[in-house]
């Protein structure tokens, strides 16, 4: 008998059986779903931090080490000397900021306490933002502090009702000082809840501090020389705190790039852990075609004894059974693939209209690949004993058989 042969006794001993049949790839069809479906959420979630956080990977935040005793402050000359390129050729830009927190009142009422940063023109670039409506403050209006604030959404939501274009031209009182709104940032999930205003601006109406910086961020010119970066301002600092030890040091220089890396190796983690779980559902589904095979063996015991009678080989009904089960599961398998592509498929279109910003699910080849490869693995071990059994009877026995 050759494989077709014995595939086409399978397929119509499945129609035989048809409910008993459906049951049993049942457990072989939500496994094989479940596990596509929930990797390709991991993978949505992935890619959307990737996207997200992507083109902040050459960035370099620098701070006080406020843990360390008689730690110095970082100045302006500190920021100065990084931007030196003789001695710093990896580091493309550096913008130094101040933070603090004020509350913004209106003149007709109404306010709001929020976080206070005091940035270079540069902002924009640095922090990857971008405007929902309006305009930044330029180099100009940043070294000749000019009272102008670029609010966050989260103020604006609180204080103009949400509504971002009358927000511009309004005067907000911050401390003691008007500061007129030029622009709204477009959210982003990170740091919303802000007013960014001019360096000197800051420091003269509001936080004081003279020539201290509370964060240095850096960019390197690439992703790639983000470790020579690190290294150089590393240096750059050390001589100029008059660092020897570096356990000594008043800073801390982190890479955003190793953040990241680290976030994605969580979420690869999360993603085989969630894959894990949703595989115990073919577990389950093996045992039940374990259990299937061995009842299909019991009921056809005559038809076996008559056909090793007649000559059939051990290997031929060996064969036969085993291509039963791989026949069950492999259908198992098809149909469990494109129910979780179809399921992931509309994920990805219904839950970002109904949840914004939601990551769409991505469905890789090798989820499916490796779903459907179980599958037939299933297959051919829950299939295994029951095919070895009805191959070792003796035909006689199984004549005998009521």
């Amino acid at each position: 008998m050759t494989v077709w042969e014995s595939a086409r006794i399978a397929l119509r001993g499945l129609r035989g059986n048809t409910l008993r049949s459906a049951l049993t790839m049942l457990g072989i069809i939500i496994g094989v779903a479940a596990v596509i479906i929930l990797v390709a959420f991991g993978n949505g979630l992935q890619r959307f931090v990737a996207d997200a956080f992507g083109p902040l990977a050459n960035q370099i935040q620098i701070s006080k080490d406020q843990g360390g005793v008689g730690a110095k402050d970082l100045t302006d000359a500190d920021v100065r000397a990084l931007r030196d390129t003789a001695r710093a050729p990896a580091i493309g830009t550096v913008s130094a900021s101040v933070a603090g927190s004020a509350q913004l009142q209106l003149a007709g009422g109404g306010s709001y306490r929020t976080g206070i940063s005091g940035v270079e023109a540069d902002y924009l670039d640095v922090s990857n933002r971008e405007l929902l409506v309006g305009s930044f403050f330029d180099d100009r209006q940043a070294t000749g502090k000019a009272k102008v604030v670029v609010l966050g959404p989260n103020p604006v939501a609180s204080l103009f009702g949400g509504q971002a274009g009358e927000a511009l031209g309004r005067d907000v009182r911050i401390g003691r000082t008007s500061f007129q709104v030029v622009g709204v940032l477009a959210p982003s999930g990170q740091q919303d809840d802000v007013a960014v205003m001019p360096l000197g601006a800051a420091r003269s109406y509001l936080l004081g501090g003279g020539d201290v910086v509370d964060s240095i961020t850096v960019r390197a010119v690439s992703t790639d020389a983000v470790p020579q970066a690190v290294e150089q301002a590393t240096a750059i600092l050390d001589q100029r705190h008059g660092i020897r030890d570096a356990e000594d040091r008043d800073f801390t220089v982190t890479a955003l790039q190793s953040l990241l890396d680290q976030s994605s190796q969580v979420l690869s983690f999360v993603t085989i852990f969630v894959a894990a779980v949703a595989g115990i559902s073919l577990v389950v589904g093996s045992i039940g075609v374990a259990n299937i095979m061995l009842v299909t063996v019991t009921e056809r015991t005559r038809e076996i004894g008559i056909r090793k009678a007649i000559g059939a080989r051990r290997r031929a009904i060996l064969q036969q059974f085993l291509i039963e089960a791989m026949v069950l599961t492999g259908i198992g398998g098809i149909i469990g693939i494109l129910l979780g592509i179809g399921i992931s498929a509309v994920a990805g279109i219904v839950l970002p209209q109904a949840i914004p910003d939601f990551p769409p699910p991505s469905v890789s080849v090798g989820s499916v690949v490796l779903a459907f490869g179980v599958s037939l693995l299933i297959g051919l071990l829950a299939g295994g004993f029951p095919a070895n059994r009805a191959a070792r009877m003796r035909p006689i026995d199984a004549l005998r058989h009521q």
